[in-house]
């Protein structure tokens, strides 16, 4: 049986909105900025869990994944400029063990925005959402060996290193070690 995370119409991925973003769940217009952001090099340097997308399908694989968020209990929202209604990158809730109030987080930006603050603030926005709809105490993140721009970035919203998390992904034949980092609710509320 197929377990609903949606209760008495409470939603846990509602779209969102920062001073210059809309953060909203992906849709099947979505396709083509998915294929794009997935079948660059550089977006996806440090990605270590699935090949670069080579065909559309791929991208439509992922849409129909991260479609229906309150059934499965995982989302991906797209973050568009408010503005110019761009398409600037993706991020979202994965693994979310309700028992213990945890999911993991993560984020993508097309290269062209990087070091504008963008996934700090869409960021921000995602995890005043986990702590607050999906009633989370804790929020993990991985990141790559290597990934500075990314170790960086979650060091200044407060999260914190705990570890290597060795052998994380077989890539290509290699395997890569990921730095785990933890935010929790009581910390992310002392930081404000």
């Amino acid at each position: 049986m197929k377990e609903v995370f949606m209760m008495s119409g409470e939603r846990f991925f509602p779209d969102l909105e920062t001073n210059r973003l809309r953060l909203r769940n992906v849709t099947d217009a979505d396709i083509e900025f998915i294929f794009k952001l997935f079948s660059d090099e550089k977006v996806c340097e440090f990605l270590y869990d699935e090949e670069l997308y080579t065909v559309k399908e791929d991208a439509i694989e992922f849409v129909q994944w991260n479609k229906n968020p309150e059934e499965k209990g995982s989302n991906r929202w797209i973050l568009e400029a408010k503005d110019s209604h761009e398409k600037m990158g993706t991020c979202g809730f994965d693994a979310w063990d309700r028992t213990n109030h945890i999911a993991e987080i993560g984020y993508d930006l097309w290269h062209e925005y990087w070091g504008r603050g963008y996934m700090k603030e869409a960021l921000v926005a995602a995890i005043e959402s986990g702590f607050h709809n999906m009633d989370l105490n804790r929020i993990n993140a991985y990141v790559a060996l290597g990934n500075t721009r990314s170790t960086n970035l979650l060091e200044r919203l407060g999260f914190k290193r705990e570890g290597i998390y060795r052998d994380k992904h077989l890539f290509r034949g290699e395997y890569f070690d990921h730095y785990s980092y933890s935010l929790l609710k009581r910390e992310w509320k002392e930081q404000k």
